[in-house]
C-alpha cells in the first residue's frame, strides 16, 4: 500500500488508538519520508493537534509551510495552524493568516476558513463580524432560506439590524 493510502487509513482509525500510540504510528510513517519533508511535518503537526498538543503542532505547521507544503495540505495547514495559535492565545495572528487565506483561491475548505476565522474574531471581541462569516458560510448548506440568511449576514456586516 502506498504511503498516502497508509496515512489515510491510519487517520480513519484515530478513535481506535490512545493519543501517544496514535502519535507514534504517525511518527513511524513520517519517518519513512526524507527528513524535512513537508508532508511528514504536516502529518506530525496534525497528530500533535489531534492528541491535544497545539503547542507542539504550531511550529511543525510553520515548518511544513516554510519548506513548501502544497495542495490541499497547504490550505489545511493554514487553517489548522490558525486554530492552534488561537488556542494558544494568538487570535490576532490567527485572524491575519485566515484573512489572507480568504484571498488564496476557492475550494471545498472555504467554509472551514470562514468558520475558524469567525472563532478567532470572536476571541478578539469582534462577534458581529464573526457571526456574519458564520451565517454566510452556513447559508450555502441549507436546503431553504439560503438567500435570506446570507442577506441577514451581510446586513450585520454593514452594521444594520436584520429585519
Amino acid at each position: 500500500m502506498a504511503w498516502e493510502e497508509r496515512v489515510a487509513a491510519l487517520w480513519a482509525t484515530i478513535d481506535d488508538h490512545e493519543g501517544e500510540e496514535f502519535f507514534a504510528k504517525v511518527q513511524a510513517l513520517a519517518g519513512e519520508l526524507p527528513e524535512g519533508d513537508a508532508r511528514a511535518l504536516f502529518e506530525l503537526a496534525c497528530a500533535n493537534d489531534s492528541t491535544g498538543h497545539s503547542d507542539r503542532a504550531a511550529p511543525l505547521y510553520r515548518q511544513a509551510l516554510a519548506v513548501g507544503l502544497t495542495g490541499v495540505r497547504r490550505r489545511r495547514a493554514v487553517i489548522q495552524l490558525s486554530s492552534s495559535i488561537r488556542n494558544l492565545g494568538q487570535a490576532e495572528e490567527s485572524v491575519a493568516l485566515l484573512t489572507k487565506e480568504l484571498g488564496e483561491g476557492s475550494d471545498q475548505l472555504d467554509d472551514a476558513v470562514a468558520g475558524f476565522l469567525a472563532l478567532a474574531l470572536a476571541d478578539l471581541g469582534r462577534e458581529r463580524e464573526a457571526l456574519t462569516l458564520a451565517l454566510v458560510a452556513l447559508a450555502k448548506h441549507l436546503p431553504r432560506y439560503n438567500r435570506s440568511l446570507a442577506n441577514y449576514g451581510r446586513l450585520l456586516s454593514e452594521g444594520q439590524e436584520p429585519a
